[in-house]
């Protein structure tokens, strides 16, 4: 998978999207059709069906996914942005803060010397080179991008790494044998299979919760404590939320339990970071011979911002996207010089990469289903934003009303009980033959399960 090709056979039905000066429709209904491309090909590969079965993407549901699943009933969701978070004018631009986690929003403000005031950083960031004060974020380990132009990341060292990049990168190919699921069917094909999830905000979740909804036993594994307000509500689906310290002895000794006995693994660790934990791939294959493995960074696999921190926001900021974005939303060729970055209508770089990263996952187990030999997968939000562009400056049929939001119809009848509260979910927008997105259990709260296979 080298792009965003249509499946054969896809059916795209209920037309519908986001506005936008990028082709935000077409990444969503490819990413998520390529989830269901997968799925057909692996429950041929494992004898499910006998033929390829018929792959249907709700476009109109696609795009609603992409921005948020639940709706809470009665009660009102924490802000999903920390009161520093966003973009700020600088003395040559414009800089995103991303200041959601506490240690991020510390070096932010160490990096800016004021008081934790929206004012206050207002003033403060107004006194910096937008480059500079990105370089001296990052240095005091924050988060932080600088907006560009789409000329100037391409000009960028790291953007002609990216473009370099495939947008799915197989390494290390070998045989492996997968474990006997018969808990399988048509209708819930990737029962039994143990997902080990280690990874957080946003895309890595989106992954896990898509292979989780076709079946999938899911464990995720955060920090002692961790939380992620309003977020959690729509990623923790389906999922037995658990906590480890992978920095202690017996946490580095349950997570390698649970490596053995998982079939797939999935996280966002930057380069090098897992390898510190003390789990190399060497040590990986030592532990789980037949493990899959698809791993998630931010700018990419290679150049010199390959071990650099990131999110979806910032990525937009850095690659382009937000600047190209402001233009378009002045309909002119030249906005005004204080016009803000106008970011996508959602975060899509996170979901699009998400469901490449189940897709990811699947295309391995039907590798090893055939006996073809399996690699490890790399993806990340920076060449998904480079196949954004290539898709929106490829074409321009967008299809559909521009939506507003999403309505009842959209919503299933049943009520979820949360940890946070009770709310209704979206519908599915995907079906491979008999299987649709379903989930055995409701979005529930980090840590409220134990570190192990249940």
């Amino acid at each position: 998978m080298q792009n965003l090709a249509i499946p054969q056979g896809l059916s795209v039905v209920t037309p519908a999207r986001w506005a936008s000066c990028y082709a935000v429709d077409q990444l969503a209904n490819r990413s998520v059709a390529a989830v269901g491309d997968a799925l057909a090909k692996l429950m041929v590969a494992t004898a499910l069906c006998s033929e390829r079965p018929q792959i249907t993407v709700d476009q109109r549901l696609t795009a609603l996914w992409f921005k948020y699943s639940f709706r809470p009933s009665g009660w009102e969701m924490p802000a999903l942005w920390d009161p520093l978070a966003g973009d700020y004018p600088t003395q040559d631009g414009w800089i995103r803060l991303h200041t959601n986690l506490p240690h991020h929003r510390d070096a932010a403000l160490h990096a800016l010397g004021c008081e934790a005031r929206p004012e206050a950083v207002r003033t403060a960031v107004a006194g910096w080179g937008s480059d500079a004060l990105e370089q001296e974020v990052v240095k005091h380990g924050g988060v932080a991008a600088a907006m560009r132009s789409e000329a100037a990341w391409a000009a960028h060292p790291q953007g002609q790494a990216v473009a370099k990049e495939p947008l799915i990168a197989w390494q290390d190919p070998r045989h492996i044998a997968l474990r006997p699921r018969p808990e399988a069917t048509p209708a819930r094909p990737l029962a039994g299979l143990r997902v080990l999830d280690l990874t957080r905000v946003l895309a890595g979740p989106v992954a896990t919760r898509t292979l989780a909804g076709f079946g999938a036993t899911v464990l995720r594994i955060d920090p002692p404590g961790w939380d992620e307000p309003g977020v959690l509500t729509d990623v923790a689906l389906g999922k037995h939320m658990a906590a480890l310290d992978l920095k202690s002895t017996d946490g580095k000794a349950t997570l390698e339990r649970l490596l053995s006995e998982a079939d797939v693994l999935v996280h966002g660790y930057r380069p090098g970071a897992l390898d510190a934990l003390g789990f190399t791939t060497e040590t990986l294959r030592q532990i789980a011979p037949h493990l899959i493995d698809v791993r998630l960074n931010a700018y990419g696999w290679t150049g010199p911002w390959a071990k650099r921190r990131g999110f979806d926001s910032l990525v937009q900021m850095s690659s382009g996207i937000a600047d190209r974005g402001r233009y378009w939303a002045a309909g002119a060729t030249a906005p005004p010089s204080d016009a803000r970055p106008n970011p996508l209508p959602v975060q899509a770089l996170d979901h699009a990469t998400g469901y490449l990263m189940a897709a990811a996952v699947l295309r391995a187990l039907g590798s090893a289903a055939r006996g073809d030999k399996v690699a490890d997968a790399r993806l990340s939000l920076a060449r998904t934003a480079q196949a954004l562009k290539d898709l929106s400056n490829g074409s321009d049929d967008a299809t559909g009303a521009v939506l507003t939001g999403a309505e009842d119809r959209d919503y299933c009848e049943e009520t979820e009980l949360t940890s946070w509260g009770a709310g209704q979910r979206l519908r599915s927008p995907l079906t491979v033959g008999a299987a649709s997105l379903l989930w055995d259990h409701p979005a529930k709260a980090s840590g409220s399960a134990k570190a192990r296979w249940p």
